[in-house]
């Protein structure tokens, strides 16, 4: 008979060297791998039957992609076979430097020139919120982007919201603009009546304050899942 070498492969080092993904960033860039590889090389080890690059695939899978890594509270990632609570907060560190980089330099600020640039700044991170969450954009003279502050945390509704606290910062900087977002957790980005009434009051403040209210968006679950009130005429006269 003859005598097979074909062993089950557990660890990226039982990998031939041009597969092992810490190689192939080196010597390909990071653009080069797939989501399951950069995952590895937080994860660094597998566990028995799954090397790292195979964990890294079935998170993927299990989740819905790296927007669902991101959503997943990190309780239920250090659930999982295999990653424990120092894998589960590198990932989501990891999530969260890739989110503020965005935002980091001056020079690079974005521009926002239509309700969807809006919503994809800012929905990748509030799609995973478990509260409601409420918070504006601030923008310039051109539209960019000078800082996103959060305001209120819990129910969004017109008798807590004071319209004072959206415009203080964007008074401090002397922001020509703002829009502001909040999330359903239900997934559901439907305006209610409050956020209609909360928009309206929030619009003629502004007039008051001369900072342009451009829009308010409410932030649903799952891509493309957010609504624009100035789209739909709610709120803005």
């Amino acid at each position: 008979m003859t005598e097979t070498n074909s062993r089950p492969v557990y660890r990226i080092a039982d990998l031939h060297v041009s597969d092992r993904p810490r190689e192939r960033l080196t010597a390909l860039g990071p653009q080069a791998l797939t989501n399951a590889e950069l995952l590895a090389i937080l994860l660094r080890v597998g566990v028995r039957g799954e090397n790292a690059v195979e964990v890294g695939q079935r998170l993927l899978q299990k989740f819905g992609g790296l927007s669902g890594l991101h959503r997943t509270p990190i309780k239920e990632l250090v659930d999982q076979h295999g990653i424990g609570g120092a894998k589960a907060a590198q990932i989501k560190a990891a999530i969260e430097l890739g989110r503020r980089l965005r935002l980091e330099s001056p020079d690079e600020r974005p521009s926002i020139s239509s309700p969807a640039d809006a919503a994809a700044l800012v929905q990748y991170e509030m799609s995973a919120l478990e509260q409601e969450h409420l918070r504006v954009i601030l923008l310039d003279r051109r539209n960019r982007v000078l800082e996103i502050v959060e305001v209120y945390k819990g129910s969004v509704n017109s008798s807590q919201v004071r319209v004072g606290e959206l415009f203080k910062d964007a008074v401090r900087i002397n922001a020509s603009a703002l829009i502001v977002v909040h999330n359903h957790p239900s997934g559901d980005p439907t305006p209610s009546p409050d956020d209609v009434a909360v928009t309206r009051a929030i619009v003629q403040a502004g007039k008051l304050l001369d900072v342009d209210v451009l829009d308010h968006l409410v932030i649903g679950v799952g891509a493309g899942k957010w609504v624009s009130l100035k789209e739909r005429g709610l709120g803005f006269a």
